[in-house]
């Protein structure tokens, strides 16, 4: 698959007379690292939230994986959300649950068995540095800690695409360098696709990375 996310003449709004993103054209290589920045209010976050399907285009087209995101299916919708991991800025992780348990939710989702599941999970707790909390639940830890968890959990199923929405925007130093290790790393060695919403692109990625900027609704790539 050459290009993993397609838009044309693509708008986005919540409201009928509203538009937040307006008849925007372009396309993410696989393989690629996209950061997509604007001012708060901007359309960000929805557009991010067209990705996963969240919110249908108004007009225009989207395809993500090689599917059409205009009137999706629910089949085809929860097939998507199997080959994406993804990121939010508030964890959602389930409080009820162990850590550990909760970075093994896609995996559940998907069918692993309990063996395979369980190891993969110790290897991903292992590297965002959490292991002695496997046991705990997501109110026990950071919120540092728990935006690493949410990592682990977004790369638990190897992923073709991973979508962050601010995940390092309220984070400590430590866990911040955590997630971009854990970004990069993906992007580079696993050839996984990585779009992230940000305000602020952070200085020293070893990766190259492609550029949009969200201003009054249009999308631009910046050079």
């Amino acid at each position: 698959m050459d290009k993993v996310i397609i838009a044309q003449n693509l708008s986005l709004s919540y409201k009928e007379f509203e538009t937040i993103i307006s008849k925007a054209n372009f396309s993410i290589d696989a393989g690629s690292f996209v950061f997509i920045t604007g001012a708060s209010g901007s359309g960000k976050s929805t557009l991010l939230k067209a990705f996963y399907g969240a919110i249908e285009p108004k007009q225009g087209q989207l395809s993500v994986g090689g599917i059409k995101m205009n009137r999706i299916s629910t089949s085809k919708l929860n097939f998507l959300r199997r080959h994406i991991g993804i990121v939010f800025q508030d964890y959602k992780l389930i409080k009820e649950w162990t850590i550990e348990k909760n970075v093994m939710l896609p995996l559940i989702i998907s069918g692993y068995t309990g063996d395979v599941g369980g190891a993969q999970v110790q290897k991903l707790l292992g590297h965002v540095k959490l292991i002695h909390q496997a046991g705990k639940y997501p109110p026990e830890l950071s919120g540092g800690e728990q935006q690493r968890v949410a990592m682990a959990r977004a790369l638990a199923h190897n992923p073709i695409l991973i979508l962050a929405d601010e995940p390092t925007g309220n984070l400590d130093e430590y866990s911040a360098s955590v997630i971009w290790s854990l970004l990069e790393g993906a992007n580079a060695q696993l050839k996984t696709t990585v779009v992230v919403v940000t305000h602020h692109i952070p200085e020293g990625l070893n990766v190259p990375y492609l550029h949009y900027h969200i201003d009054a609704g249009n999308i631009n790539e910046i050079a």
